[in-house]
């Protein structure tokens, strides 16, 4: 049994969505090989990230995924929990806040919750704000609390 609820819906019934909680989603882990990668997609090859014994001696303890790296996994999560079908396209419109609370150690899994925090109709569709909370699994504080904004076309 799963306590994962889910915000699916069309777009012609997104804007009744407001208030809507969803979630979690499954867990998903986050190795160290894509901490690896990502660091050197983006450039940010900062040692907590990418040098395990110079990681050991920071206040981390060890290795710790980017939080850009955390909160670029929002799509699997979200394909999982959140989806609006009869679109002509969607687009992530923004971020309105983004807090990194905890660190996500490599090799944690995390998942996310959200709730429709805000939908306005905008020419041709709808823009929804999304309030959403990535857990770390075994952590009681939260890795990443972003508000994503997601427009959906007609």
């Amino acid at each position: 049994m799963t306590d994962t609820s889910y915000a699916h819906t069309t777009i012609d019934e997104v804007g009744g969505l407001a208030g809507t909680e969803f979630g979690p989603s499954t867990w998903r882990p986050i190795p160290q090989e894509d901490i690896d990668l990502y660091a050197r997609l983006s450039g940010d090859d900062n040692p907590i990230h990418v040098d395990a014994e110079a990681a050991a001696h920071s206040p981390f303890g060890g290795r710790i995924a980017h939080g850009m790296l955390t909160l670029s996994m929002v799509v699997p999560h979200l394909r999982e929990i959140y989806r609006v079908a009869g679109t002509s396209t969607g687009i992530v419109y923004g971020f309105n806040k983004i807090r990194f609370p905890a660190p996500v150690r490599s090799g944690a899994s995390i998942r996310v919750r959200g709730r429709v925090a805000e939908v306005e109709e905008v020419a041709g569709g709808f823009q929804v704000t999304l309030a959403l909370t990535f857990e770390t699994e075994g952590s009681e504080k939260p890795a990443v609390v972003a508000e994503l904004v997601l427009r959906h076309y007609r």
